[in-house]
């Protein structure tokens, strides 16, 4: 009897499978880290073999942990890193180059050229998108123009591209090429309002249609696939759930009426606010985007800021730095001081995203003294990303025309206290995080359930959220504002850096 649902986080840092309940609960999990390579400055790859090799290893860690059988599995849902790109070959699965990374700014010249001959929302009316190294359409062009075999495989209808689901999807069904709406929402190549590819974008990039996996549904009644009996799933469990991974904590956190709106904090930060059915076109640096899309309902949109740097900030300052040992001691050693000594981090380590969009930023620290010490840059680098979260709160705010009266939050920094008390200061609205924090898988996994009855509805999904903590505004209006101000001069410190 199926009793629990399954889904596969594939992360920018790791990939793990845990198993929920009808409950939305935990009953089983296992995670591994895989390798992070830097070709050169900006330049981020991953190794798509063997993402897909401990893809293998965590179901069956996850399953052998609780001795749940594959049997006992509903469905799987897929949750990803949005916009890594890569390209292998349709007969024999072997990838062309390693992912290019969503972090990684290789196309730069490339999306130059399309800001100087197209503007750099020259796309954004249909895609919902600006011109950025962020999005897979610029990366997928990079793979083409950069290495001869792809060019030749694509022209013979030999080469495949997908993002990480695509991927996880293709291995797990033994061939299904498919994409989930919010996925290709991410490419700068669909049309929001179609959910199709574009065939002028794509002419224009030099990207044939056949190179890219049909768009379905985020839960998917007519499933794409099953999982093989000699996988370690032991079984054959139906494949019908796939989500971006910002979206699906956007499910996963229940946000399904117009202006919920949720943050995760992990690698990067993403705030996604719900505005329904119609798509709404930013003003002030967000993204529209695709929210979620379930089989015979309309597709509902959503507005994003995204920030490329938050969680790796903090992998930053243990693996290149050394001044921590672990990620939660940087806690400690930012509590070890009242305040950040007036020191302000900006980490465009990857240019800045939302709502500044520029790829010439570089990061910087400024307002150092001989006052500061490390525990001062432990707190600077933890107020980094409370700061970011309000440059995108405050450009929420004038999209929407709607303050943001609280903020639900999920991923691996929401356990750090000194952080969220922070948030909810320097926001002044309620923090709210869930029993359930990984919401990520769990909404890929309510979209697997869905989608074959496992739940009924998003009613019910809904009575499965339960508050775990809240943290309430402390901090004094002056303190606020002086804290806001002298962040939007130390961003402005970034600009410029790279010449073009």
């Amino acid at each position: 009897m199926a009793r629990y649902v399954g889904a596969v986080d594939q992360g920018t840092t790791s990939t793990r499978f845990i198993i929920f309940n009808h409950s939305g609960e935990i009953v089983g999990f296992d995670q591994k880290e895989h390798e992070q390579i830097f070709p050169g400055p900006g330049w981020v790859e991953h190794d798509p073999i063997e993402i897909w090799t401990n893809t293998l290893d965590v179901i069956k860690g996850a399953l052998d942990k609780t001795g749940v059988s594959g049997s006992e599995l509903a469905a799987v849902g897929i949750t990803n890193q949005r916009e890594t790109t890569m390209i292998w070959d349709r007969l024999t699965g072997k990838p062309y180059h390693n992912a290019i990374v969503w972090q990684c700014t290789r196309s730069r010249n490339i999306c130059s050229e399309l800001i100087k001959t197209h503007g750099q929302d020259g796309f954004r009316e249909k895609t919902g998108l600006p011109v950025a190294t962020y999005f897979s359409g610029p990366k997928i062009k990079w793979l083409i123009d950069n290495a001869p075999e792809i060019r030749s495989a694509a022209e013979k209808g030999n080469a495949l591209f997908g993002t990480m689901e695509t991927w996880v999807i293709w291995n797990m069904t033994n061939g299904a090429h498919v994409t989930d709406a919010t996925n290709a929402s991410r490419t700068m190549l669909m049309d929001l309002k179609t959910l199709s590819w574009d065939d002028d974008i794509l002419k224009l990039m030099g990207i044939p249609r056949a190179m890219l996996p049909a768009i379905v549904p985020s839960s998917d009644k007519g499933f794409w696939g099953r999982t093989s009996k000699n996988s370690p799933f032991g079984a054959e469990i139906p494949v019908c759930g796939a989500l971006g991974d910002q979206q699906a904590a956007l499910v996963g956190q229940t946000c399904f009426n117009v202006g919920e709106a949720k943050n995760t904090y992990g690698t990067g930060c993403f705030l996604l606010l719900n505005t329904g059915e119609t798509p709404v076109v930013s003003k002030h640096g967000l993204l529209t985007t695709m929210a979620y899309h379930f089989s015979g309902q309309k597709p509902v949109y959503c507005l994003e800021g995204a920030i490329a740097v938050t969680g790796s900030l903090v992998q930053w300052m243990r693996d290149n730095l050394g001044l921590i040992s672990s990620a939660p001691d940087i806690e400690a050693l930012a509590a070890s001081v009242e305040d950040s000594g007036d020191v302000y981090f900006v980490p465009a380590f990857s240019g800045l995203f939302a709502p500044y969009w520029r790829s010439d930023a570089r990061g910087t620290v400024v307002g150092l003294t001989r006052y500061a010490n490390k525990g001062h840059l432990a707190r600077a680098v933890l107020e980094a990303t409370a700061y970011q979260t309000l440059d995108i709160v405050e450009a929420m705010n004038k999209d929407s025309g709607v303050d943001l009266t609280s903020l639900k939050v999920d991923g691996g920094m929401v356990y750090n206290d000194l952080l969220m008390q922070f948030q909810s200061d320097i926001l002044n609205v309620p923090v709210i995080r869930p029993k359930v924090a990984e919401t990520t898988a769990l909404g890929a996994a309510y979209a697997a359930g869905l989608a074959v009855g496992f739940w009924s509805d998003t009613d019910e999904l809904c009575k499965n959220w339960s508050i775990d903590k809240t943290w309430t505004p402390l901090m004094a209006e002056d303190v606020r504002s002086t804290g806001f101000r002298k962040w939007k001069k130390a961003v402005e410190r970034t600009l410029n850096w790279e010449d073009e």
